[in-house]
């Protein structure tokens, strides 16, 4: 990882007018590009929406080792046309390691460079080279995108945080309501509430359905194709955290992801999981192990359906 090269790239796309395609401002081949522009053994949590990701990204991004876009990267990989479900007639948030072509892989891998910077938000391609560097990359539409994340990034790590299904359903229930987390405003064929977090397989079948069960589905969807899609990969690979457990014991969970994630569990992290934790910057309201019951004569007939999927999830984490 040459970070002097790359921040000399970076620099060239992130010009005064705007983002560059490297592919067309820089005189590399693709494939000198994909070389240079690879990031060694990158951090990936997955999860569904609404399970706690956001939190979690924000602890691990204290590290003195973590280096991050500052947020969720869909507007970095949708900006590539073939990334975006359009140009999959809408059909889901899924990409495979089809998608992959190394051309758009330099784009978006570019894309990650040029906004990369460290836990005080100073950018990369305006700082020192750093001695450690670890991407940390958070966005739960890639719940859908394991199989285009290993073909891009064949060396990382995967963290999968899941949380209860009764509490995640009804976080991503609020979600909808407020407004705040659309996606895709114009989805075609859709009827109801503006389309929000990641858009799963069969969306369609939801036409008409109540919002409960629309949030439901993105909850089984999301963890299954997590599930089914981590079990290709070696074991020492992946890491699974419940969010409960890392509510109930946030230093002990966070240290042993740091291990497995090869960042150092410094003074300001072990500082900001010592005490109570900050909220996130996705919170709607204060957090509360029943808030969820707010929602309880909706969600609770839909758990039988999602009992299969529960139990598994169960069994992913009996490591813990």
């Amino acid at each position: 990882m040459d970070v002097v090269k790359i921040q000399a790239v970076t620099a060239t796309i992130r010009s005064p007018n705007g983002w560059q395609d490297p592919i067309k401002s820089i005189g590399r081949s693709i494939s000198d590009l994909r070389s240079l522009l690879r990031f060694e053994k990158p951090v990936i949590i997955v999860s569904a929406p609404r399970a706690g990701s956001t939190l979690l990204f924000e602890l691990l991004s204290q590290s003195q080792d973590a280096w991050t876009i500052a947020g969720e990267s869909q507007a970095v990989i949708e900006r590539i046309p073939e990334f975006h479900p359009r140009t999959h007639g809408f059909d889901s948030n899924r990409l495979t390691d089809k998608d992959a072509n190394d051309a758009n892989v330099v784009r978006l891998l570019a894309g990650f460079w040029s906004d990369l910077r460290d836990r005080d938000g100073q950018a990369l391609r305006e700082a020192s080279p750093p001695a450690h560097l670890v991407f940390i990359e958070k966005t739960p539409k890639n719940a859908l995108r394991i199989p285009f994340l290993n073909a891009i990034f064949p060396d990382a790590r995967f963290i999968f945080l899941f949380r209860d299904p009764r509490a995640n359903i009804g976080s991503l229930i609020d979600g909808w309501v407020s407004g705040k987390f659309v996606t895709y405003p114009a989805l075609p064929q859709w009827q109801g509430p503006r389309w929000s977090f990641l858009l799963t397989p069969g969306w369609r079948d939801l036409i008409g359905a109540p919002l409960a069960s629309i949030a439901a589905a993105q909850w089984e969807q999301a963890n299954r194709h997590i599930m089914d899609d981590l079990a290709h990969l070696p074991r020492n690979r992946w890491h699974v955290v419940q969010y409960e457990a890392l509510i109930a014991d946030p230093s002990r969970v966070v240290q042993r992801l740091c291990d497995f994630a090869g960042l150092a569990f410094d003074t300001r992290l072990k500082s900001v999981v010592s005490g109570s934790l900050p909220l996130s910057t996705k919170t709607l309201t204060a957090p509360s192990p029943t808030k969820w019951s707010k929602h309880e004569s909706e969600i609770l007939p839909l758990l039988p359906k999602l009992e299969k999927t529960h139990t598994r999830l169960l069994e992913f984490t009996s490591d813990l």
